[in-house]
């Protein structure tokens, strides 16, 4: 019987070599949405969890089968299974994990800042694996490497509350910030949670990011997202990987922060099923068009 499933605790991958076989952990993954519907991955936002995706995944999953994953250190995922140093490319090797793990072989993938580089790394090195891909408040290179080296230094000197305490002005408007939705609170408090060493590892991948070279190679049907007040990666970015990746769309949301599945959830699911769901529609699916 198909239905919604969710996989709340930390998988585990096998390496088989010969008859011997070892197990290592697997990012945290949640599953949701009925067998047999096409895959689509989602990735988050550097200090968020899945709960980032929280209010599109309810309609997501009656098309898809929706899995959505935590970076190493936050939610659920294991702080160890990523280290300083690492790089984007070893973060997309993870999540390739979590795929093969789940017997998928091909998928579509729509990821948020650094969850959207994943998803640009993975289109443009292993396009045979991303059917359709969708970039929302990305960027192919995340400003000055300096700006992140410092911020990893300040985490590892003294912890995550430097950062926590200023996220929602980078996260959101002032205004969707001070308005008193619970997402902000629920948010900042699971990047408090974060572990210090896991998050600026993340931000030494940011700072070694440089995927310009890599998006003529992206060939998924590709959609950017783009928020006209996103301070962290103002829509330059956005357009800038539109440009480069062929025949991609671009949508820029007014009034809309670097968080825009929270701030904006209604408009980014239907941009999300706009671009998605029509290769998922199938006789008999009651959301086929008409």
């Amino acid at each position: 019987m198909s239905g919604l499933r969710s996989t709340g605790a930390t998988g585990r991958r096998t390496h088989g070599a010969g008859s011997r076989a070892t197990a290592a952990p697997l990012l945290h993954h949640r599953v949701e949405g009925p067998e047999g519907r096409p895959v689509l991955v989602l990735g988050p936002s550097l200090g968020t969890t899945t709960a980032v995706w929280d209010a599109q995944v309810p309609a997501l999953a009656q098309v898809f089968r929706v899995v959505r994953w935590d970076l190493p250190g936050h939610g659920r995922s294991r702080a160890g299974l990523f280290g300083a140093g690492g790089t984007v490319a070893q973060l997309a090797r993870l999540v390739l994990d979590v795929a093969d793990a789940l017997g998928v072989a091909r998928f579509r993938y729509a990821g948020i800042s650094l969850g959207g580089a994943v998803g640009t790394w993975l289109a443009a090195h292993h396009p045979g694996r991303v059917d359709a891909l969708a970039l929302i408040c990305t960027s192919a290179r995340f400003g000055p490497p300096a700006r992140w080296r410092e911020r990893a230094a300040l985490v590892r000197a003294e912890g995550i509350e430097p950062v926590a305490g200023t996220a929602a002005e980078r996260w959101f408007t002032a205004r969707f910030a001070a308005g008193g939705d619970p997402a902000v609170r629920t948010l900042t408090a699971a990047l408090r949670a974060a572990d210090p060493a896991a998050y600026a590892a993340c931000c030494d991948a940011l700072a070694a990011l440089d995927l310009r070279a890599d998006l003529a190679r992206v060939a998924a049907p590709t959609l950017v997202v783009a928020g006209r007040d996103d301070v962290a990666t103002p829509p330059a970015h956005a357009r800038a990987l539109a440009d480069g990746i062929a025949d991609a769309a671009l949508v820029e949301l007014p009034r809309t922060g670097h968080l825009a599945p929270v701030e904006r959830p209604a408009a980014v699911l239907a941009a999300l099923l706009a671009h998605f769901a029509p290769a998922a529609y199938g006789p008999g699916n009651r959301y086929s068009p008409g």
